[in-house]
């Protein structure tokens, strides 16, 4: 719950009343409706900026008029009664119930707390997924939007798989990753998660098996938890020791997909070798199992190129390809794209139309304009690696000063991430919430893998080299107090 509001300390009438109204009138207007929970009362001191006693002094009086019941030890929610403000015989719905019986399950807790915390000022984003404010392309983007010529097409809905003009500029662009796609065999999404949800709705049945290297991004989500599939983890160690563990799963849970990050996985960073890939491509064909292949991280690249992308060794229409502008241009743009077999595609479009009739043509027209203009694109995706060699240069710095003895980590070749491994395991939700209260936002994890009490994955593409090492240094300063 997030309040905006908070108590007029200029005002006559006490504080404690103050909060009284305010919680009422959200009440009589329908914004907590019956069945809310409430937050608890150190919770709401903390939040509105008073003493503990003046929310109990203030809940007391709610209590006392039938409002709201709490019970000590436990939630404090607003109740099914009628008290002097409402008519006798009004009826209020139980939206609660509607919530907890919905179809999607809610976020993991530690994603509900990190959405919610990474819009604060004062945090420091240890762990966040995306560049820096510093290094989006201001200056570009602003020549770009000013050089589109905006006609009619820029403010009607686009075609059911996107503008024709950026498919045609992204079938060249991915040229360079070893892919050939015509246009009509790629689909514009509004980012790559809407990508993951239109292939779950519209390619999967109900109680599917998708095998996922573990850790994985994809543990992060409930979308096909949510569709009642099941996300079955195949360590990424033993992939790379022996890709026949994929068909020894898919035959074991008789699983329909596998997901895989083969470029820079997320979270951490490791990339197959360009043989590694041939492999996993061919014995997924020969045991009829598709392939996504999630590939939004692979310009980052620092040290050298990755190898080719996995969908260019792909013959069989057998693969899924995501790519996304996200991780390079703007998170913000919200443009992303589908390479695949022209009936899955067309398959996919018309669900997409079903569900937003289109993503914003506006963005697609900015981002055509982007890969047409080549110079703007490659100076900016060659300043982004520039920057990101020296953060991540820096941090590994910071760790070897202030984790040598208390933890190990592989130095990353691109993306943004290093996978931390903890010596001692230590409770993700203490370190989480510990570092919280100092205004410092880690990923532990658990996040990425059921059992991930000895990983963080750390980012260097976000904060500052001054945030960087404060937070690393408090980071370590916890992690030495309770192992």
């Amino acid at each position: 719950m997030e309040l905006s509001w908070k108590p007029n300390r200029k005002n006559k009438v006490p504080i404690y009343l103050q909060i009284k109204e305010y919680i009422i009138e959200k009440i009589k207007y329908g914004e907590w409706p019956v069945g809310t929970v409430l937050p608890s009362q150190r919770k709401l001191a903390q939040m509105v900026g008073v003493n503990r006693s003046t929310v109990v002094q203030a809940y007391e009086e709610l209590m006392s008029e039938g409002l709201i019941e709490g019970v000590e030890g436990k939630e404090t929610k607003v109740i099914n009664t009628t008290w002097n403000i409402f008519a006798k015989d009004a009826k209020i719905t139980d939206w609660n119930y509607y919530v907890k019986n919905s179809l999607f399950e809610p976020n993991k807790v530690f994603i509900q707390k990190i959405n919610k915390a990474e819009f604060n000022p004062n945090i420091i984003r240890l762990g966040t997924g995306e560049l820096s404010p510093h290094l989006l392309p201001v200056t570009q983007m602003k020549e770009i939007v000013s050089s589109l010529q905006i006609d009619p097409t820029h403010l009607r809905y686009e075609e059911p798989k996107g503008s024709i003009q950026l498919r045609m500029a992204l079938s060249e662009h991915i040229q360079a990753f070893g892919i050939k796609a015509s246009p009509s065999n790629i689909l514009i999404v509004s980012g790559g998660l809407q990508a993951f949800q239109l292939i779950a709705n519209g390619l999967l049945r109900p109680q599917s098996k998708i095998l996922v290297e573990s850790p994985s991004y994809l543990f992060s989500l409930n979308l096909f938890q949510s569709l009642q599939m099941t996300l079955i983890d195949v360590p990424l160690d033993k992939m790379t020791e022996q890709m026949s563990i994929i068909k020894k799963m898919k035959e074991q849970h008789n699983a329909s997909m596998l997901y895989t990050i083969p470029t820079f996985h997320n979270p951490t960073s490791f990339s197959y070798s360009e043989e590694q890939r041939k492999q996993i491509v061919s014995l997924c064909q020969s045991i009829q199992l598709p392939l996504i292949e999630d590939d939004v991280y692979r310009e980052l690249w620092i040290d050298e190129p990755p190898p080719r992308a996995l969908k260019s060794f792909d013959y069989a229409g057998n693969i899924l390809y995501v790519g996304s502008a996200s991780k390079i241009i703007s998170p913000g743009l919200r443009i992303g794209w589908v390479v695949g077999p022209d009936y899955v595609i067309d398959r996919l479009a018309d669900l997409k139309m079903q569900t937003d009739y289109g993503t914003s043509s506006i963005s697609q027209a900015i981002l055509h304009q982007w890969l047409e203009q080549k110079h703007w694109y490659t100076d900016h995706v060659h300043k982004v690696r520039n920057e990101l060699r020296k953060r991540r240069d820096f941090m590994v710095g910071c760790l070897q000063q202030y984790f040598s003895e208390l933890a190990s980590w592989t130095k990353p070749t691109g993306s943004f991430y290093i996978w931390l491994r903890l010596n001692q395991p230590i409770s993700p939700t203490l370190l989480f919430e510990r570092l919280l209260e100092r205004n410092i936002l880690i990923h532990p994890g658990a996040i990425y893998q059921e059992k991930g009490g000895v990983h963080l994955r750390l980012s260097y593409s976000y904060e500052s080299k001054e945030n960087m090492e404060f937070a690393l240094r408090e980071l370590a300063t916890i992690i030495r107090e309770k192992t």
